[in-house]
């Protein structure tokens, strides 16, 4: 990241669909309201018709993020889309973090969720995210075996195939990235520690490649501690004994799904944030997504929202604000009179956002 004084950075904010709406356009008063020296600039209409009528990223949205230090940005269910693609490809964001951390008054499932403090990183740009699939039939002429079964795919009936791409430089760099927030996680009193993970003892030379180049990486960083994890005792070790991790390092898909699962220790999506990072971009959501079926009814939680604006106050060097954001969203759970409901609260998105400002403010 790149240190920059309090200048006036712009800020797109693209607040997506349905209930994720509702949460970053309530996140943006708080954010409005206090004094980041950021220009916060909204930018609604993201898609055009393309050649074919296939949509495209409209030539005003690129312009938006082409013109901004980083994005905040609302789930999408489609609409969006070539705006979330382009923020991710476009601008080659390929470390996402996930952090999950508990603090009281945080709905844990756990009889002893206190020291849960994580951070997945997972890479954001290849494995089977690369979107290539076919059918199976596609792959005769190439005379590929099974090395279980011993047959091709010619032989296995009707059905499909999908591409998990794994190489070399993408796992490289996003090892890297872990490795260097390990450090900063240590500095700031953290255990100083990376895990990496994937099912390299079944697909040895994708997943086998990704756990070769955390090793590789590893040798770098001699003050922080590594292991390696198969991806199911990973899974396993996540629910029985959160507090021994760190941070995390996966490939995308097992990332995307082990995310999810350890939010659910802490509370549930409605408290997981997210930040994509590139070499010199990035952009903040929510995890969870654009929740239709609470759309309209203005009680989506903003509080992923809220601790992914705070990522991105550190992201553009406003780290105090950054904290006095996460302490305040503390002081909301251990209080625990103005909550959503799903977090056992009767409270509104934005009475939610107007509690954590009153707190921050106090």
């Amino acid at each position: 990241m790149m240190a920059r004084g309090m200048t006036r950075d712009r800020i797109c904010v693209i607040p997506g669909e349905d209930a994720a709406a509702e949460a970053v356009l309530n996140v943006l008063d708080v954010m409005k309201a206090l004094d980041t020296g950021l220009d916060w600039h909204v930018c609604e209409n993201t898609s055009a018709i393309g050649e074919g009528g296939r949509p495209q990223l409209a030539a005003e949205a690129k312009e938006a993020i082409d013109s901004s230090r980083a994005t905040l940005f609302g789930a999408t269910g489609g609409p969006n889309a070539a705006a979330l693609f382009y923020l991710r490809w476009g601008k080659q964001t390929f470390a996402n973090v996930r952090p999950t951390r508990w603090s009281a008054g945080m709905p844990s499932p756990l009889a002893r969720p206190e020291g849960i403090d994580l951070a997945i990183v997972r890479e954001n740009l290849e494995d089977a995210y690369v979107l290539i699939e076919g059918d199976l039939a596609q792959l005769a002429p190439l005379k590929l075996r099974s090395r279980t079964a011993g047959i091709g795919p010619e032989a296995m009936g009707e059905g499909a195939f999908s591409v998990k791409a794994i190489t070399r430089e993408g796992s490289l760099r996003v090892a890297r990235f872990a490795f260097e927030l390990a450090l900063q996680r240590k500095a700031a009193g953290g255990a100083g520690r990376v895990t990496a993970s994937a099912k390299y003892n079944m697909q040895p030379r994708t997943d086998g490649l990704f756990i070769e180049c955390a090793r590789e990486v590893a040798s770098d960083f001699p003050d922080i501690d590594f292991d390696v994890l198969i991806v199911d005792d990973c899974a396993h070790r996540i629910v029985r004994d959160p507090q021994r991790f760190d941070v995390l390092l996966l490939p995308n898909l097992y990332g995307d799904i082990l995310s999810d699962a350890a939010a659910g220790l802490t509370g549930g999506l409605g408290l997981a944030a997210s930040g994509c990072y590139g070499a010199d971009y990035a952009y903040f959501e929510s995890a969870h997504g654009t929740a239709p079926d609470i759309a309209g009814k203005g009680i989506v939680n903003p509080v992923a929202t809220l601790l992914s604006a705070a990522m991105l106050l550190d992201y553009c060097d406003r780290a105090p604000i950054a904290s006095a954001l996460r302490d305040a969203i503390d002081r909301l759970h251990e209080d625990g009179r103005v909550l959503t409901p799903d977090v056992g609260g009767t409270a509104s998105t934005a009475q939610v956002c107007e509690a954590v400002l009153g707190h921050m403010q106090a």
